[in-house]
């Protein structure tokens, strides 16, 4: 906690010295203009490169094309404006003076490989400024075009892209700013940056794996397109975890429109509709009518249907204030969920969920140095679920599950508030910028989950028993024992009962429940909460190969008693021996504290179990399987119940991370990039029952109280090599590699302790501890406009915890883990992962958590595509001619003046064009254009196994039952282990 207090007293005197420096009288020259395309149309993230008295300076048009540079030494310079894919355009010999504000407005014009375009110096270069971390991915146009168009293909290719560097709780997505957004269809996304300025205070969540989501604004021409995609399972291959190859079908088709509504506002219309025809498999160990054990696999059609719909609108208020208004609606429906791997067809469920979602920015230029953005969210979602929960749930660890669903009519209705003010700065050498976000949400949530109850069958010891299933009795007169899966305890259940046995016997013959639980009472519940954050950056550019970054942000939340969060960042980057001239190497690095919400949903659950508005009952070794008592029944006999707290002491996780790192610029185009990241996490999230430890309060000492903490901890490490490549026009690769060591003793609020009265123990291997993962992307021009896009992804396997398949401390859950035996021993298990004993005598040596070790895995995937323009554009599409820049006296807006490109300025914050692009290709120029595509999803066909089933009591123990998911070749289909995808695209 001293450590924690210093660190805040020191940024926040280095801050207010920053500040007092920053108050000394301004320079008072501004360059500002925007950069649109031929067709008018605004490019984002073109670079502006400023040549003169202080070297080289880089800075970035924001997403309506515009770029404002402040704080200019006067003097002549060269601007040079280049982007991807654009024949870059200079202006040589401007001399800018004191007083003077200057608009220097640039049309690109595409890039065509018959063309010999001179460039000056590298487009892959290094810098020192904030956000130009070469470890940065920015995607736009080409780029995007080669990346998947099935959404869910898309997000798991940009949490590739983002890498294992997120810590616990994965990489952050953010769509025009806002958080908890739905990744939109491709078709309206314009820019996607990956892993840029990871140590902004702007910012809550780690910087490494932040996926940042900008969507299209209107163009000032109407300009539209319309696609088909399909893939069919007669092209793909078959799930090799299926017994046969079901069908399959997906369908994926839209459009959109944009263009002007009047002469200061413009619109765009996005829709998107998905019909997929997926299937579940289930791999699962039944018995048959003979009660003989029978491998079931069997594939279950889960149609899905999915539409969503974007409107935008931009409008120009003034000269310097925009408005931009987006609305989302997104429809889902799914029949037969719930099934896979151990759960059976029974089981399912139908689902339907919607949500609407209104985003409204406005962003004032206040002055030439000052601009102030004000953004608002609301979002209101719903979720319906249809399922059996009057007939019980047979659950039989690790063979099947069967019954009811135990879904019950289930109902959530939530609705989401976000508001943010932004304000940018620019004082001599500092960029200042500073503002608060806050956000609400309620929920109101019906559940009658587990209302029907649920019998779990596990693992243990038991009578060995003879052909004729009577006890084998030794030499010392008693019966034989041996460790029996849990299937065989079903199996003993249902053949004694079928005899006629009584409850009693059956146990003591080895079969019976293990457990029960039920629930009831009343199924609705809500939560509010609130959160805010408050931040403050500067940028100061120390010198012109020094870049020295200061943040303090300060958060606090609702529903914990931890109120005073303060979060310091730092960060430089230095080009040693560049003063003035061009940097050819970057030293980079920083800190950062950085906290995680405690997720209202954990007060949800304490609200529903809290004993008194549902009730929860779990009963061990229950004697009246299968029936199932009246929680009345229950409630009655006063039974002790299950009920579950959040900790009084609870306080926001939070992650202290560490980096440095050194970028290089080499010859053809190439910066290559070594990282070395630390995070140390603290008050990590994690479950325990209080009953079991014998601490549970006086009211409740007879009941299982869960209790959601936040003791849990996490310590990661990870060397990052990032390669950039643009070795010409018509090739590039992007390829990134991960060394990762991560442990920890919690997995996620979730996680129980294998043995409540020592956490220690628990401490081992982190589920993200994927030690080496590689990606590279690459896209390559042939003869002809032919584009290839490669992505390969190649990692090696995840950990999973392997499990006695028994409540060996009567804490109700069944975490506890084997100890470590040698053959020979009495009731050992000897396996492919080493040799365990289920029945750990007291003192004996627990295996770690997450002892296992999962398969690696490998994929390819291929896109191809081509384009067909044809049409003369008309006079009115014309353009001036390439290498045009417009300024004084050039055909621009007056001076001091605002152009009008599209959707008006937008958001005018100035940014730099940090980050490289990971595809470039030739493009059609016309009026119309056919684009055609196909998709290879892991071209290969190579079997990516997924984590093997970790209890000892499974008769499937070790062994994978399902592929790979996460950035595995599955994607978003179930059914194929290799998929192809046809699309047509129309554009003009």
């Amino acid at each position: 906690m001293k450590i924690k207090t210093l660190l805040v007293c020191f940024f926040a005197l280095v801050l207010l010295a920053q500040g007092q420096t920053a108050a000394q009288p301004p320079a008072s020259i501004l360059l500002k203009g925007t950069v649109t395309d031929e067709s008018g149309a605004m490019i984002p993230g073109a670079t502006v490169i400023l040549k003169g008295p202080e070297g080289e300076k880089r800075f970035g048009t924001n997403e309506s094309g515009a770029y404002v540079v402040t704080g200019i030494t006067p003097g002549k310079y060269t601007v040079r404006i280049e982007s991807t894919g654009f024949t870059p355009v200079q202006r040589s010999g401007l001399t800018l003076q004191a007083l003077r504000t200057l608009t220097l407005d640039a049309t690109l014009k595409i890039a065509v490989s018959k063309q010999q375009v001179t460039v000056e110096g590298e487009t892959n270069t290094v810098s020192t400024d904030a956000s130009s971390n070469a470890g940065a991915i920015i995607l736009r146009g080409a780029d995007l075009e080669a990346l998947s168009d099935d959404p869910d293909d898309l997000a798991a290719d940009l949490q590739a892209l983002a890498g294992p560097s997120a810590g616990p709780n994965g990489g952050q997505i953010f769509i025009d700013g806002f958080s908890n957004g739905t990744l939109p269809p491709k078709a309206s996304i314009r820019e996607i940056r990956i892993n840029q300025n990871p140590f902004s205070s702007e910012y809550d969540r780690l910087g490494f794996g932040r996926i940042e989501v900008f969507t299209k604004p209107g163009t000032d021409r109407f300009r539209g397109q319309a696609f088909f995609g399909i893939s069919d399972g007669v092209f793909n291959s078959r799930n090799p975890y299926s017994n046969n190859k079901p069908s399959f079908q997906s369908r994926n088709f839209g459009g959109s429109i944009s263009g002007p509504l009047n002469k200061k506002s413009s619109f765009s219309i996005d829709l998107e509709r998905r019909e997929v025809d997926d299937n579940a498999i289930i791999n699962a160990t039944i018995l048959d009518s003979s009660l003989n054990p029978l491998r079931l696999s069997e594939s279950i059609v889960t149609p899905q249907r999915r539409m969503h719909l974007t409107q935008r609108i931009d409008y120009q208020l003034t000269p310097k204030n925009t408005l931009v208004g987006r609305y989302t609606f997104m429809q889902n429906s799914t029949e037969n969920a719930g099934i896979g791997d151990f759960s059976m067809q029974s089981r399912g469920y139908n689902a339907d969920s919607s949500s609407h979602t209104l985003q409204l920015t406005e962003t004032a230029m206040v002055s030439a140095r000052v601009v102030n953005e004000t953004r608002f969210q609301f979002l209101r979602s719903s979720r319906d679920s249809y399922g059996n929960n009057s007939v019980p749930t047979v659950n039989v660890l690790e063979s099947f599950t069967g019954g009811g669903s135990q879904v019950g009519r289930a109902f959530n209705y939530e609705d989401r508030w976000e508001i943010q003010n932004y304000t940018s700065w620019t004082v001599n050498k500092h960029a200042f910028r500073g503002g608060v976000r806050l956000r609400y949400s309620s929920q109101n949530d019906t559940s009658p989950q587990n209302f029907g109850g649920t019998f779990t069958f596990g693992g243990g010891f038991a009578p060995i028993l003879d052909a004729n299933n009577q006890p084998i009795i030794g030499s010392d007169g008693k019966p034989q024992t041996a460790q029996i899966t849990s299937l065989e305890r079903y199996r003993r259940t249902l053949l004694f009962q079928a005899q006629g046995l009584s409850a009693a016997q059956i146990r003591l013959l080895g079969g019976g429940a293990t457990q029960f639980s039920i629930s009831g009472g009343d199924p609705l519940a809500g939560v509010n909460q609130a959160d805010v954050g408050l931040f403050l950056q500067d940028d100061w550019r120390v010198r012109s190969n020094f870049t020295l970054s200061m943040g303090l942000r300060y958060e606090t939340q609702s529903n914990i008693s931890d109120w005073f969060d303060l979060a310091p960042r730092i960060g430089f980057a230095w080009a040693p021996g560049a003063k003035g001239g061009k940097q050819k190497t970057v030293v980079r690095g920083g800190f950062g504290m950085f906290y995680s919400r405690v997720d209202d949903n954990l007060t949800l659950q304490t609200n529903r179990y809290n004993g008194i508005n549902q009730q929860q009952y779990i009963v061990q070794n229950p004697d009246f399987y299968p029936s199932v008592p009246l929680i009345t029944a229950l409630d009655a006999q006063k039974l002790p119940q299950t009920v579950r707290t959040l900790d009084s002491n609870a306080r926001a996780p939070y992650i202290l991370q560490s980096a440095i790192g050194v970028e290089r610029q080499l010859p053809k185009n190439t910066t290559v990039a070594v990282t070395f990241t630390n995070s140390r996490a603290e008050h990590l999230l994690r479950s325990q029952n209080l009953t079991a430890l014998g601490v549970a309060p006086a009211s409740e000492l007879n009941a299982n109280t869960y209790q959601y903490g936040t003791g849990g901890i996490l310590r990661q490490s990870q060397l990052i090599t990032n390669v950039n490549s643009r070795m010409s026009r018509n090739i590039s690769i992007f390829s990134f590699y991960v060394f990762n060591h991560a442990k920890s003793d919690t997995d996620g609020a979730g996680t129980f302790p294998a043995n409540p009265a020592d956490l220690r123990a628990d401490y081992g291997r982190a589920s993200l501890d994927v030690r080496h993962r590689f990606v590279l992307g690459s896209s390559f021009t042939t003869k002809y406009s032919f584009r290839l896009s490669p992505f390969i992804i190649a990692s090696s396997g995840s950990p999973f915890n392997i499990t006695a398949g028994r409540d060996l401390n009567n804490d109700s859950v069944f975490t506890d883990r084997p100890a470590f035996g040698e053959v020979g021993q009495p009731g050992v298990i000897v396996t492919q992962f080493g040799v365990f004993n289920p029945n750990p005598a007291p003192g004996a040596v627990i295996i770690p958590r997450n002892y296992g070790q999962s398969p690696g895995s490998f994929t390819i995937n291929l896109r191809l595509s081509k384009s067909i323009a044809f049409g003369e554009r008309s006079s009115a599409q014309g353009a001036p001619p390439s290498g045009e820049m417009r300024g004084p006296g050039g055909g621009g807006p007056p001076e001091g003046g605002h152009g009008h490109s599209g959707g008006g300025p937008g958001g005018m914050r100035m940014s730099s064009g940090g980050g490289h692009s990971m595809f470039d290709g030739g493009s059609a120029s016309g009026r119309f254009s056919l684009t055609f595509s196909v998709s290879a999803h892991n071209l290969l066909n190579h079997v990516n196994p997924g984590s093997p089933i970790g209890n000892l009591t499974s008769p499937l123990f070790g062994q994978s039952t399902s592929l790979a998911g996460g950035f595995g070749p599955g994607g978003s289909s179930v059914a194929n282990n290799r998929r192809l995808e046809f699309q047509v695209r129309f554009s003009f």
